[in-house]
């Protein structure tokens, strides 16, 4: 399922709702892939076009338990407004291409960024640091960017994928 967008906006809204002083809870990647409705669930979509989504309509994430994972585009299941859940007020676009300072700002002051890259060379990842320079003209897959380390010879950022347990280092 091609849900890598849903997994990265979920990841982000669920990482700032938790550094802002709530409990930290699994929210629902299938219910952005099955409701926002300009995405094309497993086939694809934007993180960008997912969080106007959800800012625009004012739907709340539920939690994973209320909403699970399937892996494949359903249909939208729908809360009533009194049903708890988590919602995007606000969030902004950025284009960090050649700005890694400014890109390493943001994830400081505002937490985990869902974030698109060119992840060609990333298929044949074995571990260690990926060294390939990514082209800002060309971006298939969506991850989140959850930190990142200068302190050795090669720095690198520190991302969440959503291609399973078998691929990265934990």
């Amino acid at each position: 399922c091609g849900s890598c967008w849903a997994f990265s906006v979920v990841g982000a809204v669920q990482s700032v709702y938790a550094i802002g002083g709530s409990q930290l809870e699994q929210l629902s990647v299938q219910q952005v892939v099955d409701c926002s409705f300009k995405n094309k669930g497993c086939d694809g979509g934007s993180p960008s076009v997912a969080l106007t989504w959800l800012k625009q309509t004012k739907v709340k994430l539920v939690t994973q338990s209320d909403y699970p994972y399937k892996a494949k585009t359903g249909i939208c299941h729908f809360f009533s407004r009194s049903h708890g859940g988590v919602s995007v007020k606000d969030f902004s676009l950025q284009d960090f291409s050649g700005q890694e300072e400014a890109m390493m700002g943001q994830l400081v002051q505002n937490g985990p960024l869902a974030v698109i890259v060119d992840a060609v060379s990333w298929q044949d990842y074995l571990g260690g640091i990926i060294q390939h320079h990514c082209t800002s003209q060309w971006s298939n897959h969506a991850v989140l960017v959850v930190g990142y380390d200068t302190t050795g010879e090669i720095p690198y950022w520190i991302v969440q994928n959503s291609w399973g347990t078998s691929w990265g280092n934990e």
